[in-house]
């Protein structure tokens, strides 16, 4: 053991020496763990949490003196991130620690799961869209560690959309709330837990703080903030390496344009899951990609293009079938209107397609807006007017975060 922490420390040590962004977990790490000292640790994570050099913060934790790990929490697509299905609990075969799963049968820690556990440590990364249910899982998180009454410690990570931009529409507050009361597994909130915009702007730890004031949660709520990181930082600017942060979540411009076309995934489209390029291109077999761009106004910073892909991933739409779609590439990230890009792609396919085309109740919840799709495809409004009706809740929403904003 005495090896083993050596070795750890060294790679911190020479990780952090020259780092740009230092996430939260590195942090920790020089300060010799101290928040968890003497404690009973347990540890929601998954592969995204690790440290500058790559090591896993479930390794980091274990061997961390003063501290003692004694079980893993995963999230959605589990503690490796690797699955895109409900989850059961398991132990972990490198640790021999029982990983209890927070995205199966139910999506909170139960009293059972945190029975023996002193003390909680939250290190995910998230991409900073609401409805990434890494979010949910930080919410139901903060819940537990109150009815517990033991301490939560959420280590930073970069948004990688930055912590600038505010965008997209933010769910009424009263829905949400009944949402909540009436799942009793925690697992159909997920995607929306709190009354916050699509593209937010915020970090993990910032999010941790909203919530837990704004929602009455109050639990005992302890930060590791990062060094170095800016607001205006988007991913590429970290200079950290990129970790899937789920199965397809497979590079920074997809993080980008899932706030803004993810919803479409609730309607009967595919989001070319399995390919090389999800969450770059949108199609279906019924889709005529030339019929589609004719109705598709030239948008600022954007670029459509007909394209067609076969999705491979199970247990989404049209495996093994070749789709026709449309591929979304950001030319201009300053001047491009994300979610309101996703509007115009929806109406642009309906105006195609308008007896193919259509949303599940899941749309309403992802986007954040119960009449957009009806005003979109019913009343034939124009996504500007669609838009426009969100525009104060977001500044509302920027007056509201100031106050826990961190960096």
């Amino acid at each position: 053991m005495a090896c083993l922490l050596t070795i750890l420390a060294l790679l911190v040590t020479v990780a952090t020496a020259s780092a740009g962004v230092m996430p939260g977990i590195d942090i920790l790490a020089q300060r010799n763990f101290d928040l968890l000292q003497g404690k009973r640790v347990g540890l929601i994570t998954n592969q995204t949490g690790r440290s500058l050099a790559g090591v896993s913060s479930i390794d980091l934790l274990a061997a961390a003196p003063g501290a003692r790990l004694v079980a893993l929490f995963s999230p959605e697509h589990g503690i490796r991130g690797d699955a895109d299905v409900w989850l059961s609990s398991t132990t972990d075969s490198r640790t021999g620690l029982p990983i209890h799963s927070l995205y199966g049968k139910i999506c909170r820690p139960t009293p059972d799961m945190l029975n023996g556990i002193e003390l909680l440590v939250f290190d995910i990364q998230d991409i900073g869209a609401r409805f990434y249910t890494y979010i949910g899982t930080l919410h139901h998180a903060l819940r537990a560690a109150k009815q517990r009454n033991i301490p939560l410690v959420v280590l930073d990570r970069p948004n990688p959309l930055g912590g600038m931009a505010v965008e997209g529409a933010m769910p009424d507050a009263a829905g949400v709330a009944r949402r909540i009361a009436a799942d009793k597994s925690g697992c159909r909130s997920l995607t929306v837990t709190h009354p916050i915009p699509t593209r937010h702007g915020m970090t993990v730890a910032e999010l941790a703080r909203l919530i837990n004031a704004e929602a009455g949660i109050n639990a005992d709520l302890h930060i590791v903030t990062m060094e170095g990181w800016q607001r205006e930082m988007l991913w590429a600017d970290t200079d950290l390496a990129w970790v899937n942060p789920s199965p397809n979540m497979k590079d920074p411009l997809a993080s980008l344009l899932y706030p803004a076309f993810g919803p479409l995934e609730a309607t009967n489209l595919s989001m070319g899951r399995g390919t090389d390029r999800p969450f770059h291109q949108y199609g279906a077999p019924w889709l005529d990609p030339s019929a589609v761009l004719k109705n598709l106004p030239e948008l600022p910073g954007l670029r459509f293009s007909a394209t067609s892909f076969t999705p491979s991933a199970a247990g989404h739409p049209y495996l093994g079938k070749l789709c026709q779609g449309i591929g979304v590439t950001i030319t201009d990230l300053q001047r491009a209107d994300l979610p309101l890009a996703g509007l115009h792609l929806a109406r642009a396919i309906h105006r195609a397609h308008p007896k193919q085309y259509n949303a599940a109740s899941g749309f309403h919840g992802m986007l954040g807006d119960r009449e957009a799709w009806r005003m979109l495809t019913v009343e034939g409004m124009l996504p500007e007017q669609v838009s426009a009706r969100w525009q104060e809740g977001i500044e509302e929403f920027k007056k509201r975060r100031e106050k826990y904003l961190l960096y």
